[in-house]
Order: structure tokens, then C-alpha cells, then sequence
């Protein structure tokens, strides 16, 4: 999946925001995506059945421009991400953050399956079966972002920078 991003300077009332052209300027993309793609842990946020946020911490991997995760079956982010789509997940340096709003999309391609567990052992050192991905037993999500945040906290008011996703036909 191809996806245009569109890059500006998020509304940040009251916290001395530059303009695009003043600061460091508006960061590129290959920044986000490289912490993405290096960050060990997320924070992932689901929303409950009442609505109610759901915050935990997982692991991810940053491939083909989304991010993906497995979680058990019966977990409540895994149900959240079932029933509601809709979820943030974050980088976990909290000084120079990324923040993903995403629609999480189950994962049954036996061929995508390969790859995440190619790419999990990879990235964690470990060395799961395709047990790990037994849909009787875990849920593999791809989160597809929707709209991407990050800052430099060196450059706190110059750095801010929002990528708006759309998807490409």
C-alpha cells in the first residue's frame, strides 16, 4: 500500500509554536519513520467497549509503512482492536516522540504471517514458531497510521510536525 503524506505544523496553542520556515522546520519523514522503525516498545491505545482508553505497552515492528503487532486472542487490546479499529500507538522516547493514530487491520495472509514472525525474531532476538501466530490462540494486527506526530524536544518549538495519511489508489 502506497500513501501520500502531507507534512505541516500542527495547531499547538500556547506552546510557542514556530512557523513551517522558522525553527528547525518542519521534520522530514524518513525521521518518523526511522523511530519507528528502531523503537523496542510501544504504547499501544485501544478503546474498550464502553469507550473507556485502553493503554498497554507492546512490542512492534515498523514494515511496509504500517506497524505490526500480535497480541493473545482473548487480550482486551486485541478485542478493542477487533470491535474498534480505531487506535493510537507511540514511540517509547517521550523526548523526541512519535504518535500514530491508526486503523488496525487483522492479519490472515499466511504469507504476511511469515513475514511478521520473520521480522518479530529478527528485530526481539527471539526465535517463535508460527505458534505465535495461531489465530485460535493470538491476534497479528497490521495498524495502518491515519495521521502521524512527532518533535524534536531540542527543538521543542521549531521541530513539531504532523503527516496527514492518505492512501493512494
Amino acid at each position: 500500500m502506497q500513501a501520500a503524506r502531507k507534512a505541516r505544523r500542527p495547531h499547538m496553542p500556547g506552546y510557542g509554536t514556530l512557523p513551517e520556515s522558522e525553527g528547525g522546520g518542519l521534520l522530514p519523514w524518513d525521521w518518523a519513520a526511522e523511530r519507528l522503525s528502531s523503537s523496542r516498545n510501544f504504547w499501544l491505545s485501544s478503546n474498550g467497549p464502553t469507550g473507556r482508553p485502553h493503554v498497554m505497552p507492546v512490542w512492534a515492528i515498523w514494515h511496509d509503512g504500517s506497524l505490526w503487532l500480535s497480541s493473545s486472542r482473548r487480550s482486551r487490546k486485541a478485542r478493542n482492536l477487533v470491535t474498534d479499529p480505531r487506535c493510537t500507538i507511540t514511540t517509547e522516547d517521550a523526548a523526541n516522540p512519535v504518535v500514530v493514530e491508526a486503523r488496525a487491520e487483522l492479519v490472515t495472509d499466511v504469507g504476511q504471517l511469515d513475514v511478521m514472525l520473520r521480522l518479530t525474531n529478527e528485530k526481539y532476538g527471539t526465535d517463535y514458531g508460527p505458534e505465535l501466530l495461531d489465530p485460535t490462540v493470538n491476534s497479528p494486527f497490521r495498524l495502518w497510521p491515519v495521521w502521524v506526530f512527532g518533535l524534536r524536544s531540542e527543538d521543542f518549538t521549531g521541530s513539531p510536525t504532523v503527516w496527514e495519511i492518505a492512501e493512494n489508489a
